[in-house]
């Protein structure tokens, strides 16, 4: 297979957006008050997207290390500001821990994806460090997302049975811990069912677009069971970190939840 991807001209891509007439029409019969999110959302996905588009194409260009890296840091902070506003915690305490969460998440299984299963020269060439730290990122952003929520709003509704524990001896580590797993759970299971149903329900996005630029179908599932791998290993890690390392600034001496971290 030596075919490349079509590319597709601004104009069939406007003509695109036509589409977006069926949900705006049902949003409207059904009077679903969406319809001023759903506008600035497509704005901003298409403005954020060409933009990145560009920057990428300036970057892939220069492939150098430096700025390589320094793309993961400002990809690693819009993570960091976007995870902690949905997610309902403090920015101000928790933009550090969750940061560090976020790179270790990312950072190991996208170095060992690079390095030891794909086994490309040089692990900072932008056309690979970019794209599969984007992907790794962007589910263990959203598994964050859903693992801190719950982690903190069971705490805060179901005080009193932690209150209860920790009279009863608990130690802080003892006392949390089953609201750490019920957090766990909520923020590893999409993952879990996208690994379960992958290739049968769905072809997912590294594997179609190898496909799609002319590479074997083989090849490209080998490519996605190793991305998945990866990410699933980046989503579990940060996950685990976030909640780990955003405890420790979380309870007072006397293992009180401070409510001043909750949004």
């Amino acid at each position: 297979m030596e075919t490349t991807a079509v590319d597709i001209g601004y104009i069939p891509l406007l003509l695109g957006y036509i589409l977006l007439i069926i949900p705006t029409v049902l949003f409207l019969y059904y009077r679903v008050r969406v319809l001023k999110e759903f506008t600035v959302s497509v704005v901003r996905m298409t403005l954020q997207l060409l933009l990145v588009g560009f920057y990428l194409q300036f970057v892939f260009d220069l492939n150098l290390w430096w700025l390589n890296i320094l793309w993961l840091i400002l990809m690693l902070t819009a993570a960091d500001f976007s995870l902690l506003s949905a997610s309902g915690i403090s920015l101000r305490k928790f933009i550090l821990p969750v940061f560090f969460s976020l790179l270790a998440g990312t950072g190991i299984p996208l170095i060992y994806f690079l390095e030891i299963i794909i086994k490309i020269p040089n692990v900072l060439d932008a056309q690979y460090f970019i794209p599969v730290a984007g992907m790794i990122m962007g589910n263990s952003m959203r598994a964050n997302i859903v693992g801190m929520r719950s982690f903190y709003s069971s705490l805060h509704m179901e005080e009193p049975a932690y209150l209860y524990a920790l009279s009863q001896g608990a130690v802080l580590k003892e006392a949390v811990l089953p609201f750490f797993r019920k957090a766990f759970q909520a923020a590893v299971s999409p993952a879990l069912a996208t690994m379960a149903t992958v290739g049968i329900v769905s072809l997912p996005g590294m594997m179609t677009g190898i496909i799609l630029g002319g590479t074997n179908p083989m090849v490209a599932v080998k490519y996605q069971i190793g991305i998945m791998i990866a990410i699933f290993t980046g989503t579990v890690l940060s996950v685990f970190l976030g909640i780990r390392l955003t405890m420790k600034r979380s309870f007072d001496d006397f293992g009180i939840l401070d409510k001043s971290i909750l949004q």
